[in-house]
């Protein structure tokens, strides 16, 4: 499967980030040094990645909603943003670092389901009972409908659960799914914070969906374009009524993310799409969670507004 549209950086957990930057990274890294950035701020190597002038907006804002307390300084965050018409990667902040994926990890579920009707070639099927538990999964972010589908893939493996749906993954498109980690169900409680994925997971993810490079695209894209809670384009004021959202949110005591694809006309009527993906973690749970993931989910909806005027911009978008 062709990856070539994601830029490679090597990350370490610790934000330590290993790379051999060119000449105008270097300056960039100088630049970003001598601006004060801090542990805790998008990493300097993947700052300086792509040279965008987005990115540099996005750093901006994240260190400004730090330094409004919006964001604390013990809460990390990755950030990217793929633009298909350009074909090419405008933001990517800690994005190869993994974080709790709490349900951001569904519609890699509903993959992994798709890749075992693939392989079974015709012996498993997409009834109309599966097709409601995928959408209640996706759609509700219904816990139990996600424990279903686990099993579902499980029974045709090992009967590890969790851990059959990351080996179907990693088996079927290792270059995709490379710092998922999937090992435990989602209890009723919605307390799950040992999955976990990196925003390039979801970059990756998001692209080989949006140009038909998984089995069952369509369907991901419709399950995940079903009206429903998102911080990426709702409450984001600027954003046009014409614009189409396929996303899943993730939220916990730990963790408030959204990793989606907007699509939006132009003043021509032409589509233009691109990936917005914001994760934003905390190392403890919180004790005031509706004031935190509301206030986590606002600090996203700022920077997906932040790159929906520099789309609107480059591409005279309605």
């Amino acid at each position: 499967m062709n990856q070539s549209h994601d830029f490679r950086v090597n990350a370490t957990p610790d934000d330590e980030h290993v790379f051999c930057p060119d000449r105008r990274s270097f300056l960039a890294v100088l630049a970003a040094t001598s601006a004060g950035l801090l542990l805790g701020t998008p990493t300097f190597a993947e700052a300086a990645s792509t040279g965008s002038s987005l990115q540099r907006k996005v750093v901006d804002l994240v260190k400004g909603m730090r330094r409004q307390g919006l964001i604390q300084p013990n809460e990390k965050t990755s950030w990217s943003v793929y633009d298909f018409t350009a074909r090419q990667k405008l933001v990517s902040i800690n994005e190869g670092i993994p974080r709790q994926a709490a349900s951001m990890i569904k519609p890699f579920v509903a993959q992994a389901y798709f890749f075992e009707m693939e392989r079974s070639r015709g012996r498993l099927g997409y009834s109309d009972d599966v097709r409601r538990t995928m959408e209640r999964m996706i759609q509700r972010s219904n816990n139990p409908a996600t424990n279903r589908i686990i099993d579902l893939v499980s029974e045709r493996q090992s009967r590890r659960g969790p851990a059959d749906v990351e080996a179907v993954l990693k088996q079927r498109a290792p270059g995709v799914f490379k710092e998922t980690r999937i090992v435990e169900k989602i209890p009723e409680t919605g307390r799950t914070y040992r999955n976990l994925a990196s925003a390039h997971d979801y970059s990756r993810f998001l692209f080989s969906v949006w140009n038909n490079r998984m089995p069952n695209s369509q369907e991901q894209r419709r399950l995940m374009g079903l009206p429903s809670g998102n911080r990426l384009s709702g409450g984001v004021a600027g954003l046009p009524e014409a614009a189409r959202v396929y996303n899943k949110t993730g939220s916990t005591a730990m963790l408030c993310g959204d990793m989606g694809i907007i699509e939006i006309p132009d003043r021509r009527g032409r589509m233009h799409a691109y990936t917005m993906i914001g994760v934003i973690e905390r190392p403890s749970r919180t004790t005031e969670y509706s004031r935190w993931i509301s206030g986590r989910g606002n600090a996203i909806r700022r920077v997906s507004n932040l790159v929906y005027l520099e789309m609107k911009d480059r591409y005279r978008l309605v």
